[in-house]
């Protein structure tokens, strides 16, 4: 499995920051693999929201179907699911006197002949974990 952990400023408050990484579309901004990224279903985004999200890493595009899990006012997770992996991200939120940290942890388990690239894909999105928190600054400000 990869997990792959980054806290981080941003200037927005906390029911902002949940807001707008639940609505996973917005991934097509801030996550750096994230080729397309695109709802599913209607309706307002809460728990049981889907969308089917397209990924390039390492030079492949990769199809996951995601749903919102946890829709809290501080915690947000997301799964997305494939035959080849499952990933969750699991976000934190909580305030601060500049906005919010936000506690990013992404967890990738890898099915069948795709666990033996474990140890390659943590060291890949390590990086990308790096990338991901310049997107969500970049997007939600940082202080």
């Amino acid at each position: 499995m990869v997990d792959v952990v980054r806290s981080f400023p941003v200037s927005r408050p906390p029911a902002e920051v949940v807001a707008y990484l639940a609505d996973f579309s917005n991934a097509v901004a801030w996550d750096p693999g994230t080729v397309r990224c695109e709802r599913v279903d209607d309706g307002p985004v809460q728990v049981g929201s889907q969308w089917r999200n397209v990924s390039k890493v390492l030079g492949r595009e990769t199809e996951l179907d995601y749903r919102l899990v946890t829709m809290d006012s501080d915690h947000v997770v997301l799964r997305g699911t494939n035959k080849t992996a499952t990933s969750t991200d699991d976000i934190r939120v909580v305030a601060s006197p500049t906005g919010s940290t936000v506690t990013y942890h992404a967890h990738i388990e890898f099915n069948g002949i795709a666990k033996l690239a474990e140890p390659l894909m943590q060291r890949v999105f390590e990086k990308l974990g790096d990338e991901t928190v310049e997107g969500i600054q970049r997007e939600l400000g940082a202080p």
